[in-house]
């Protein structure tokens, strides 16, 4: 009998919301609105990225409260696929999810802290890498944001987004709405991934149901509450940018948050606005450094072939080593995205597909473990089995067509980066005497 949890619903509400709700929402809000073909349109894919979330976080919800591990979703892959597959999204969680996460976080960053400075050309991605490195750097001499650091960085955020909503929807003179043309699924397929991807988060953040009190009564009312909150700051930001920039004046902002309080208060205004949510973003990318070494020291200490991110220094509590390499790789994809002169979407594109095909293989787990281990205590059975798994399986799928389909090169090396992984499993098996180390 698993121990009862000691979390209440309104605990389990503020863990999800404040992990969910990121600095992607003052970027990806232009990106979208140049995907959508009406600002209708527009308000009802954020809607429908907050239902997409609500079915996935119900089937993460079952796995995490009948399989509680640090791991997530290496835990899940690995009891229904084997090592093999989990090896493969370690390999993907280090050379593209995580890594790619730090550099389009750092790319944020540099947007707008660009927009702070008198600067000509494109210098946001030196700002993301100085910022990447100045933070490993931190990091690797032991030094730790302690609670009234963090405390501020979500205030910053908080403030920002009430910056932005607040007087938006009060004060500001509706913009008349210019003619749109139709979007087609091509389009649509892309603004979705931007909408999820601001929403994402929440899959981490339902690791916390198997510390719930009433697993079985409360899960449901604190997913649906805590995605309600979300979605409501998402939709009600968006209608702010539209009744201040317009769909037009959004599609064609590089810093949407700041250009809605410029055009409402002035330069200072959004210079303040921006420098928050750089404050912010600075957090972000701290705590994606923090747990991306963990995840990549779990990797060394796991396979030989990795023994070297495996290096751990007891003084400074610090893995250097896988410190040092993500560093290295996240420096790697600014340079990619810099290159391509998109930076953000280069990076979005980069870990999209890999993204979607492992959260597939993490919602269907919940299907193939319930064959594979029937007899196993679920103390939250996720709603209308098999029809909420399946959909959101279905979900991942389009998400994965469309990511591979409509976006651009960086679609292509991210595929080609984790076809290096499995290259690696290929040369693992016909070692024999390597592959019975690491059954």
């Amino acid at each position: 009998m698993k121990q009862e949890g000691t979390l209440s619903v309104k605990d389990v509400v503020a863990i999800v919301v404040g992990i969910v709700i990121g600095v992607g929402i003052f970027r990806t809000p232009s990106l979208v609105a140049a995907n959508a073909g009406g600002p209708g349109l527009l308000i009802l894919l954020w809607i429908l990225g907050g239902l997409v979330s609500l079915n996935g976080s119900l089937c993460y919800a079952e796995l995490a409260t009948t399989f509680p591990h640090p791991g997530g979703d290496y835990h899940y892959i690995t009891r229904a696929f084997g090592t093999d597959v989990a090896f493969l999204f370690a390999w993907a969680r280090m050379t593209v999810i995580q890594t790619g996460s730090i550099a389009m976080l750092g790319f944020i960053f540099g947007d707008y802290f660009a927009g702070l400075l008198p600067v000509t050309g494109s210098a946001s991605p030196f700002f993301a890498a100085g910022a990447v490195v100045c933070l490993t750097a931190i990091n690797l001499i032991g030094l730790r944001q302690g609670k009234m650091t963090q405390t501020l960085l979500t205030l910053a955020k908080v403030l920002g987004l009430l910056a932005v909503i607040l007087p938006g929807l009060m004060y500001a003179q509706p913009v008349r709405p210019a003619p749109v043309e139709p979007s087609s699924g091509n389009l649509l397929g892309l603004a979705m991934i931007f909408v999820l991807l601001t929403y994402g988060g929440w899959n981490e953040a339902a690791y916390v149901s198997a510390d719930l009190k009433h697993v079985r009564r409360g899960m449901v009312p604190a997913l649906l509450w805590s995605l309600a909150i979300i979605t409501a700051v998402y939709v009600f930001a968006n209608l702010a940018f539209l009744r201040v920039l317009g769909l037009s004046g959004m599609s064609t902002s590089e810093h949407v948050a700041a250009d809605l309080v410029q055009r409402l208060f002035g330069q200072n205004a959004a210079r303040l606005l921006s420098l928050l949510i750089c404050v912010s973003a600075l957090g972000s990318i701290n705590g994606s450094i923090v747990t991306g070494a963990r995840t990549n020291l779990a990797l060394g200490m796991d396979r030989r072939m990795f023994r070297i991110l495996a290096r751990w220094h007891e003084s400074t509590a610090t893995a250097p080593n896988a410190l040092l390499v993500q560093c290295g790789l996240s420096l790697l994809l600014i340079l990619f995205g810099a290159a391509t002169r998109q930076g953000f979407v280069a990076m979005v594109e980069y870990t999209a597909p890999v993204f979607w095909g492992f959260f597939f293989l993490g919602a269907l787990s919940l299907i193939v473990l319930r064959f594979k281990e029937p007899g196993v205590e679920r103390p939250f059975p996720v709603p209308l089995y098999p029809f909420t798994p399946i959909l959101f399986c279905a979900t991942c799928l389009y998400m994965l067509r469309a990511s591979i389909a409509y976006t651009g090169k960086g679609a292509v090396v991210g595929l080609i980066v984790l076809f290096c992984g499995l290259l690696l499993v290929i040369f693992d098996k016909i070692k024999p005497s390597r592959s019975k180390r690491y059954a």
